[in-house]
């Protein structure tokens, strides 16, 4: 292949992540708005702040990561939408120390909770408490949105789990600190109050079991919201609440105050030296990483962009080379690598091994690494690009699933933080083994070309595709070679659609969707954000030989 032929699919695949990218920073810029600018208006006449204000003014500045931005995203349309879900959350430095944040959105539907708002916010917390971040609200909300009530309240995962979790992580240490900024009702209440310490902002900030309206109609008293549950009632009569301030600012400045006068926690003691940049730009990543996900690349150079001096020392090279492993920095801190490596290679006995596809040789690569990083209290980092493990006669007959669950065990029973990057493909078992969210990576980033599903969508449409014909031709209706095209083509829309990464991260599948630049800089603050915690001895359980 020539200098040119390879500058021209360089610039072809940069032009195409470059539209991806812009086309997340549209869709990031709505959901910023929140309910509107209308609404926003009408937030400042209250003397109130906005969601994304207040959480700007608490932290220190350039610090946040926002964690589900894209929660809620193309859901609830029959009702308007809820973008962000209704709720800001993320991690971001007070004097600082790492906290996390959580901001209900008043601009969208009065910060009323829905399904997927409830859904952020124990993911919120599940981060708090994996990380031991003191967690901070920012109350400001209706309570449930009562025309879905019957998915938020009752269940295990539903809305009541939130305050348990507010018991648990008392219990735990973890310091919880609530200002209500607005409404603060029924069931929501407790939220606040089961925090270590409250602030109530007077004339706007008001808490009480029942609002007034409930109260007339339960038991015909009639009362007015401020004499019911403000701030005066709550910090001078009831004692509920700790402080009363006038403003928002001053009820930001309150928490700031508060945490700065925290103890110091522990390290957890991952290792970490001064940070050294790559020696490639990470604007090259843009140019390696193929528009289509079919084709091949070089993994490692994608790596060598992320990681400190583009150095990576390579665990077991030459074995099982469809998984890269690696010991290297990102930042200064000492980080294991689990990348699927898209290079088409040959293994020792000369035979074909395809790009993304897991082999026996692989798995078992992959899970002695981990075990090693396990043992040396180093954390890991997933990168997918992987379409499965391998199938077929030749692979069964060699124990693919034996090595498979190998990998799965090892990954499962990790206790050193592990954090997954979504680069590209995340299909079937493949996104088990790479640690996908159901094997609790503490962060699960994506990038604007991530697809993550049970299998591709061409391949799935065409196994759908031949159920669907089938079951018409047993049924004696029509099905030639253009209805058969036709049925394909509705399944592989259909299915390509809920592969993308927006689809993913609207349903909390990924923590966050990030410019492919930004990898290093957002695993980096990951990191940080996992410091704290103490790491628990490893026990991998039953792994068969």
């Amino acid at each position: 292949m020539t200098k040119e032929t390879l500058d021209i699919g360089f610039n072809k695949n940069e032009d195409c992540l470059l539209q991806a990218i812009s086309k997340l920073n549209f869709k990031l810029e709505e959901i910023e708005l929140g309910g509107g600018k209308k609404r926003l208006e009408k937030l400042k006449a209250q003397g109130k702040m906005s969601a994304r204000e207040r959480v700007d003014y608490l932290i220190d500045e350039n610090s946040f990561l926002e964690i589900g931005a894209f929660a809620a995203y193309g859901m609830y349309e029959e009702h308007g939408g809820a973008p962000a879900a209704g709720v800001v959350v993320g991690i971001g430095k007070i004097h600082g120390r790492n906290c996390m944040v959580v901001a209900n959105d008043a601009t969208v539907k009065a910060g009323a909770w829905f399904p997927m708002t409830g859904k952020k916010n124990l993911r919120a917390q599940e981060i708090a408490m994996e990380n031991h971040l003191p967690i901070i609200y920012l109350v400001d909300s209706a309570g449930v949105f009562l025309p879905m009530q019957n998915e938020i309240f009752p269940d295990k995962e539903h809305f009541g789990r939130i305050f348990r979790n507010n018991a648990v992580m008392s219990g735990m240490g973890i310091p919880q600190i609530a200002a209500i900024m607005g409404s603060c009702v029924a069931g929501g209440a407790y939220l606040p109050i089961m925090s270590d310490e409250s602030i109530i902002v007077e004339g706007t900030g008001s808490i009480f079991l029942a609002g007034p309206y409930l109260v007339k109609a339960a038991i015909g008293e009639t009362v007015d919201k401020e004499t019911l549950g403000g701030a005066t009632t709550q910090t001078e009569i009831s004692g509920v609440c700790d402080y009363k301030v006038k403003t928002d600012e001053e009820a930001l400045d309150k928490i700031r105050d508060i945490v700065s006068k925290m103890g110091n926690i522990p390290d957890a003691g991952l290792n970490r030296i001064k940070g050294e940049e790559p020696e490639f730009a990470k604007e090259e990543i843009l140019g390696i990483f193929p528009e289509q996900s079919n084709k091949p690349y070089d993994t490692a150079e994608l790596l060598k962009r992320i990681v400190d001096k583009s150095s990576l020392n390579y665990y077991k090279q030459d074995y099982g080379q469809t998984i890269i492993t690696a010991y290297a920095r990102i930042d200064g801190w000492s980080v294991g690598i689990v990348a699927n490596n898209r290079l088409v290679t040959k293994n020792a006995k000369g035979e074909m091994q395809f790009g993304g596809v897991i082999y026996s040789d692989s798995a078992d690569k992959a899970t002695r690494f981990i075990m090693n990083c396990n043992q040396k209290k180093i954390p890991l980092i997933f990168f997918h690009d992987v379409t499965g493990f391998m199938v077929g006669k030749r692979s069964e007959h060699g124990g693919i699933i034996k090595d498979g669950a190998k990998m799965v065990n090892a990954v499962s029973n990790s206790t050193v933080p592990k954090i997954s990057i979504v680069i590209g493909n995340s299909y079937g078992a493949g996104n088990y083994a790479m640690c996908g969210k159901a094997y609790d990576p503490r962060f699960i980033l994506a990038w604007p070309t991530a697809k993550i599903a049970v299998m591709g969508g061409e391949q799935a449409a065409k196994v759908m595709t031949q159920i669907e014909v089938a079951t018409l031709k047993r049924k004696g209706l029509p099905a030639d070679e253009e209805k058969e095209k036709e049925i394909f083509e509705q399944i592989k829309s259909k299915y390509e659609e809920e592969t993308t990464a927006y689809y993913a991260a609207s349903r909390l599948w990924v923590d966050a969707i990030i410019d492919p630049r930004e990898t290093r800089v957002k695993i980096s603050q990951a990191l940080e954000a996992c410091s704290k915690a103490p790491i628990e001895k490893f026990n991998v359980g039953v792994i068969q030989t």
